[in-house]
């Protein structure tokens, strides 16, 4: 990817990797759900898939209106936390049950970080350059994903509890 040469190619290049950030966690969540033992855990892990692709189609379609071509560009940053999860929760990662329960709740909510600013970031152009529409649309995503997340900052306390008694 090149520099931006104004806010509006600014504004498409972040759709454009939040489209990659989306894609990259959601096959590493697929993943992660087959791994968890947590009941509660594996059905938000289910969930956030239908979420991620929501939100994918949502990126698509505001590119896609703002008259660029409908790609992607490669985010590596979310290219570090999938590698980070993997790590944590597949290659290195504690045997079943509470403990890797809890792993792969600090991974998740750690991608859903990236999202929330990512998303928030994009709402924040959009508002900028009039495309009220679009802010809406992104203001919605974030408030859905900062949903999520909380959701599993509850989901952890009695998961981290599980996991110290085990």
């Amino acid at each position: 990817m090149s520099a931006p040469e104004d806010f509006d190619e600014l504004y498409t290049d972040e759709l454009k990797d939040l489209w990659s950030a989306n894609d990259q966690m959601n096959r590493v969540v697929k993943k992660l759900t087959s791994k968890a033992s947590d009941a509660k855990l594996e059905e938000m892990l289910e969930k956030s898939h239908g979420g991620i692709e929501k939100h994918t189609a949502i990126l698509k379609e505001l590119i896609s209106a703002a008259g660029e071509k409908t790609t992607k560009e490669h985010c590596k940053g979310m290219e570090g936390l999938v590698a980070e999860a993997t790590k944590h929760c597949i290659e290195e990662a504690p045997k079943e049950g509470p403990l890797l329960d809890a792993v792969i709740i600090a991974q998740f909510q750690r991608m859903t970080h990236y999202g929330i600013a990512g998303f928030g970031t994009a709402a924040a152009y959009a508002e900028a350059l009039g495309k009220k529409d679009d802010a809406k649309k992104l203001n919605q995503a974030t408030k859905e994903i900062y949903g999520g997340d909380e959701y599993m900052t509850q989901l952890s306390k009695t998961v981290n509890a599980d996991a110290e008694d085990a």
